[in-house]
């Protein structure tokens, strides 16, 4: 996608149409600050953002960014660059809720933000999410708590697999196997969180956009 200077960039659609043009342009802004007045950001550019370098997981947020899936293309993998189109469809997980969506709406919409985090969660892009390997992420992310100690982060990682399984593989069979936690999983395991309004981009300092503090 080519923007030329002063222009004001294309709206997707998957951004609320309650999106006002000046919030187009600061995120178009911060966009060719992060690329260096370039057309795509790569993920090296991430290395400037103070906020993120003692982030635990740093490394997952970046990963989110060019994951084809949440860039909604049809194929697997992770993309090289994004160009602002992208980077507009990454932030447009971010949006508040509307006052005038209806339930319809709101479940697309929370299920859209469930699925970002999901697919944090499965780095191998399996579609699956281990019981480890959630516990895991759930430490990664205690541990840039500067008010809680190790101990104590393990301990609650470790409640949060226990909870998990009791959600995921309660619910199997005798003869069935544990293969993962499914998306539909992850659903329940969430159910009742306010999700929509606990996603925030604060690295990115998108007050007007990403509803973040």
């Amino acid at each position: 996608l080519e923007v030329s200077q002063g222009a004001q960039p294309p709206i997707p659609s998957l951004l609320s149409p309650t999106v006002t043009s000046e919030q187009i342009e600061h995120l178009h802004r911060r966009f060719k600050q992060l690329s260096q007045d370039q057309l795509t950001i790569r993920k090296e550019n991430f290395d400037s953002i103070p906020d993120l370098e003692f982030n635990p997981i740093r490394g997952k947020i970046v990963h989110a960014f060019f994951d084809k899936r949440n860039l909604r293309q049809e194929s697997d993998g992770l993309a090289d660059e994004i160009n602002f189109e992208d980077f507009l469809t990454i932030m447009s997980y971010f949006r508040p809720i509307e006052m005038n969506m209806d339930e319809e709406q709101l479940d697309r919409f929370r299920k859209e933000k469930l699925k970002f985090l999901f697919h944090m969660y499965d780095s191998d892009h399996d579609g699956k999410i281990t019981l480890q390997e959630y516990r895991n992420v759930v430490e990664e992310l205690l541990s840039g708590n500067p008010h809680l100690e190790k101990e104590s982060a393990r301990s609650i990682a470790d409640g949060a697999m226990m909870e998990a399984a009791s959600i995921c593989v309660g619910q199997m069979g005798p003869d069935q196997v544990y293969e993962g936690i499914t998306f539909e999983d992850f659903l329940k395991m969430w159910q009742g969180i306010d999700i929509e309004t606990k996603m925030h981009v604060r690295f990115l300092n998108m007050e007007t956009i990403a509803h973040c503090y």
